[in-house]
């Protein structure tokens, strides 16, 4: 069958399910304190630590004043030290070396005495900086899109459930169906950054790990003619109520910039959007592909991928409450 071999093709994004959503930046702090101190707190995911070359190049003309202190949080190896850097920060330069190397990006958070917050993200592409006194809109935009694409790009279970959407819809549904799901999550993305509403992490890792096994439930049906089946675009769009609370707290670990609140929700919003339309592209892609190899399958072979589905998503529930 030729979702199969579909399957199979895309099977090596999922071969690590007990890291869905792990996949994060490494997060690189600066605050300026009282006089020229400035505390530094430089966090690495812990599946980046083992054999990661990250480190920060801070400003030459900064000195520690201590040694740092490591300790786990989470997810994620933190390391703590202070700095006196002469004059503050703005102007300096820093980079992170060996980012080309290792293909991660770094979110780079400048907390300035006059209580603004200056937001980056340093890449292969962007290694450094030169901190500025004020962030323009652009720059703004920019960094907010590129961390919407790293989180959906990074989400394997979000990918797996747009993954999931794309074999159970045919033709023309599966653009009502993905628009259905971009609203719903675009909903809950802003209402719960912007702090009106609340959930906690455990209720919503877990929601999103039931929504893959009941699209999987829906694929492994013989006729597909459940609700689910029957009526994608609205369990798209309810689905995606419960995703965007996931995107929300991806985005809460950055903070909003003041006075661009706006601008950043939107630019993170298209990027994630940017990320899920190459995704949907791909599969496409290899799909049209696969539909030339001149080769029937059993129709058993189908229930592979929905299984699959299935087996991760039991896998992540259980995991996550």
């Amino acid at each position: 069958m030729i979702r199969l071999l579909l399957w199979l093709a895309l099977l090596n994004l999922f071969s690590m399910p007990g890291y869905a959503h792990q996949f994060a930046p490494a997060l690189l702090e600066l605050q300026e304190l009282n006089g020229d101190q400035v505390g530094v707190r430089w966090k690495e995911p812990l599946i980046r630590v083992l054999g990661s070359q990250l480190q920060p190049a801070l400003p030459v003309d900064c000195a520690a004043l201590d040694t740092p202190t490591v300790s786990e949080e989470n997810t994620g190896r933190v390391s703590k030290w202070t700095l006196r850097c002469q004059g503050g920060l703005v102007g300096k330069k820093l980079e992170v070396a060996n980012i080309a190397s290792s293909g991660a990006n770094v979110l780079l958070r400048v907390r300035f005495l006059d209580g603004h917050v200056l937001r980056q993200i340093l890449s292969p592409a962007e290694p450094g900086i030169t901190i500025p006194d004020i962030e323009d809109r652009w720059a703004v935009f920019w960094n907010y899109a590129k961390l919407g694409i790293e989180h959906i790009m990074s989400g394997i279970d979000h990918l797996l459930f747009v993954l999931g959407l794309t074999l159970l819809v045919p033709g023309k549904r599966l653009l009502a169906t993905v628009t259905a799901f971009t609203v719903g999550h675009s909903i809950t993305l802003a209402l719960a950054a912007l702090g009106w509403i609340h959930v906690s992490t455990t209720a919503i890792e877990t929601g999103i790990a039931l929504s893959i096994y009941m699209l999987a439930v829906e694929l492994a049906g013989r006729d597909r003619r459940g609700f689910l089946g029957r009526y994608p675009w609205g369990m798209a769009g309810a689905f995606g109520l419960l995703h965007g609370l996931g995107f929300a707290g991806a985005l809460s670990q950055v903070g909003l910039p003041d006075g661009e609140i706006p601008l950043a929700l939107f630019a993170f919003n298209i990027g994630i959007e940017c990320g899920q339309v190459a995704f949907i592209a791909v599969v496409l892609l290899i799909w049209s592909g696969l539909r030339r190899v001149p080769y029937r399958w059993p129709e058993y072979i189908r229930l592979i991928p929905a299984y699959s589905i299935g087996s991760l998503s039991v896998f992540w529930f259980f995991q996550r409450i």
